[in-house]
């Protein structure tokens, strides 16, 4: 099965395996038109010639459906439809698809949108094995992000501009999180050749990278952060090329050439509210 049969392939799966199950009128239509493009548009490359099909997928949905979508049973049977989907179409995954949800107050109950992303390369393992750096020599030495946000809890939209940047519910962190799921001094975003990179403080609640527990990683658009639960999302408009990675852009001489990168600014639950 070729790419272009992902649709097809999809609609089969989830009006077998999901009939009734979805909220909303034409539900299993458009989930099916939305995980069919980010499967496609979100595909890449591999120098080996290996195709990669996206691993992390953020469904915003209507706050009056959210408690619906969270349902294990539904995640499960939806995360799986997608590994067999990709696997038929011969792609890849670098790490097991994960389905992760935010509330979008911007759409009506019967709408969703959908961001598909790739998780790094890099094992956790391997991040965890970098040495923290010292905030002096970040300072000094490390570029920090261009065009780097947070959006917290899919509403607020917090620009990422220093070096280092603490979160918690202490009011001296850079970022102050008034929830008691969150350690008064909970995760720190440090600059770390050209990336940043989320460190968590011994938090008590713990700090969560794409569903994984995480004591440092590296974050890449897309990601989703859960710091106790409390939700934050990663974007960052023109990011750097991966380097594992040798495409990751349209092929100039593509007829979708001009189309521009999906990015996470762009989805209706990233707009930023006027004068914040």
């Amino acid at each position: 099965m070729n790419l272009e049969g992902i649709e097809a392939h999809l609609k089969f799966l989830i009006e077998d395996q999901l009939a009734g199950a979805l909220t909303g009128r034409n539900m299993e239509e458009l989930i099916v038109q939305k995980l069919a493009a980010a499967i496609r548009d979100g595909t890449i490359t591999a120098p080996d010639g290996t195709r990669l099909a996206p691993n992390v997928y953020t469904l915003g949905v209507a706050p009056a459906t959210t408690r619906h979508w969270r349902e294990p049973g539904l995640l499960g049977t939806l995360t799986e439809i997608i590994r067999t989907t990709a696997k038929d179409a011969g792609l890849i995954f670098e790490f097991p698809p994960v389905i992760t949800i935010t509330t979008d107050a911007s759409l009506p109950a019967d709408m969703i949108s959908l961001l598909a992303s790739h998780q790094d390369s890099q094992t956790m393992e391997d991040t965890q094995n970098t040495p923290p750096v010292a905030e002096e020599k970040i300072l000094e030495e490390e570029i920090i992000p261009e065009n780097a946000y947070l959006i917290i809890e899919g509403i607020k939209l917090f620009a990422l501009s220093a070096p280092v940047i603490n979160i918690g519910r202490r009011l001296d962190n850079t970022l102050v999180i008034d929830d008691p799921r969150v350690s008064r001094n909970h995760a720190q975003l440090r600059a770390i050749q050209g990336r940043y990179v989320i460190f968590d403080l011994n938090s008590t609640g713990g700090t969560f990278v794409n569903g994984r527990r995480a004591g440092q990683g590296v974050l890449y658009p897309g990601d989703v952060i859960s710091l106790a639960g409390v939700m934050l999302i990663f974007g960052q408009n023109n990011p750097p090329l991966r380097s594992d990675m040798a495409i990751v852009s349209p092929d100039a001489n593509s007829s979708n050439a001009n189309r521009p990168t999906a990015l996470l600014a762009t989805t209706p639950f990233l707009r930023k509210k006027k004068n914040e």
